[in-house]
């Protein structure tokens, strides 16, 4: 359900159930002008001066006037239908909005971490050396828009919620290119990491996500084109990370 709340939200259906209710009364009101003018131009004919049967006349002059009120009621009785209508797609849409973006973060929160990341960056690594194999590392962060500006509490709470939709749906873009061997992994709020064994760097950006509600720094690190160790490739990751996550990195015993 992509930018639907950009071309269905809540501000223009409360416009156009305003113009429905205007045009409601109108009609409604058109109706009952033209009925009590007819009405009055019947009541001679009907009551002061009958011509045939008075009491056909008299029934059909107290059956217009039935049908015309139930036609005002049907009008009324609509605009209050599309109103309870448009509350419903409304619920209905924050709803689906509201699961969407819950399996958006969920999908975020299950990936695995930095933890998995190292561990299975340093066996790539050595299985690529070893078989002098080539390893790609690319790297995908999320870009910055003006950080420095002052933004209120719900700017940022809305900024974050678009971030986590717009990473999870990079995320899925990503991860249905990947072959059985590679693999994905979000380092930080704001970095992926993509580790892809006998990949060059030309097919390595290929996986990279497409358009998307954010803009991404993408980098691609290639061993041994790019890089000669284990530890070049750990501190242009670590470039990226907040310092409190470069800190804490855990380093697997045996590090090449």
């Amino acid at each position: 359900m992509e930018n639907v709340m950009g071309t269905l939200n809540r501000t223009e259906l409360d416009k156009l159930e305003r113009r429905e209710l205007q045009l409601t009364i109108l009609a409604t009101a058109f109706v009952l002008v033209q009925a009590a003018g007819l009405a009055m131009f019947m009541y001679p004919l009907v009551f002061l001066h009958p011509v045939g049967n008075k009491w056909t006349l008299r029934v059909a002059f107290f059956g217009f006037c039935a049908l015309t009120l139930l036609f005002a009621g049907y009008l009324l009785d609509r605009h209050r239908t599309v109103r309870k209508l448009k509350e419903h797609i409304l619920a209905e849409l924050e709803r689906n909005l509201t699961l969407q973006h819950q399996a958006s973060v969920d999908l975020l929160q299950t990936m695995p971490d930095q933890n998995h990341f190292w561990d299975r960056l340093t066996m790539e690594y050595r299985r690529a050396m070893t078989m002098q194999k080539t390893l790609s590392l690319l790297l995908v962060k999320a870009k910055s828009a003006n950080a420095s500006a002052k933004v209120d509490r719900l700017a940022v709470a809305i900024a974050n919620d678009a971030s986590s939709e717009a990473w999870s749906d990079a995320a899925k873009a990503m991860s249905r290119k990947l072959r059985p061997t590679d693999s994905i992994y979000r380092l930080s709020t704001d970095v992926f990491a993509l580790v892809l064994p006998e990949t060059d760097v030309l097919n390595a950006k290929r996986i990279a996500p497409g358009k998307h509600n954010l803009s991404f720094d993408i980098s691609a690190h290639n061993y041994p084109e790019h890089v000669k160790s284990s530890h070049e490739l750990e501190d242009i990751v670590k470039s990226l990370l907040p310092a409190e996550d470069q800190w804490a990195t855990p380093v697997p015993a045996g590090r090449v």
